[in-house]
């Protein structure tokens, strides 16, 4: 009974040391891995390059939303893979560029790796969202609540360049351009295969010269 005892408490030991890594150890490191992510890319912004290769994959721009404070800011890498979105917010692929014709589509994670949409369900309809790039901050509002919109992970419609509701449910609005935002991430904070989805379209775009 002893070493049945020993186990058991070894084994709680074990799992409240991983729960631990998940909700604070991976988020301390996103942290750092953000910072360093973000230090390069300007650094490389100033030298002339638009993206800068990094060590966690291909950094493009800074993405700034007020709604979540005047601090926040969260580099983007290209592609979906753990080590992108470990690091930042994944622009996805074969999806539009920032600012161009079609839809841009980022994803992060809700909860551990950083938590860049943590705060997801307080977006509003209306809210500003910055993409800022080597040559020019483009500025996007949002055609949805953060809560207004779940998918099952397989719907890609919300990808497409003009996402269509194939259930006459939430899309972006008629009349809003061609140049779209949309958002992804876990709909609940805990493990689903559903994700929480926001739209939104160009409303500005802002030269820099640097």
């Amino acid at each position: 009974m002893l070493v049945v005892g020993c186990g058991l408490v070894v084994g709680g030991l074990v799992v409240l040391g991983w729960l631990a890594w998940q909700f604070w150890g991976t988020n301390w490191l996103a942290e750092r891995h953000q910072q360093e992510v973000s230090t390069e890319l300007e650094a490389g912004w100033a030298e002339g390059q638009d993206a800068v290769r990094t060590d966690f994959g291909r950094a493009t721009a800074i993405l700034r939303v007020p709604r979540w404070g005047d601090d926040y800011a969260v580099p983007v890498l290209e592609g979906s893979s753990d080590d992108v979105l470990s690091s930042g917010i994944g622009h996805m692929e074969d999806t539009a560029d920032a600012g161009q014709a079609g839809n841009y589509v980022l994803a992060g994670h809700r909860v551990t790796n950083g938590e860049p949409f943590a705060d997801f369900p307080e977006l509003r309809e209306g809210d500003l969202v910055h993409v800022e790039t080597r040559t020019a901050t483009y500025t996007y509002v949002l055609d949805l609540d953060g809560t207004e919109l779940e998918v099952p992970f397989t719907d890609d419609w919300v990808l497409a360049d003009r996402p269509r509701h194939p259930d006459g449910g939430p899309e972006p609005p008629r009349g809003t351009g061609k140049r779209l935002i949309t958002l992804v991430t876990c709909s609940e904070i805990f493990h689903t295969d559903d994700r929480s989805v926001v739209f939104g379209h160009l409303v500005r775009t802002t030269p820099i010269e640097r």
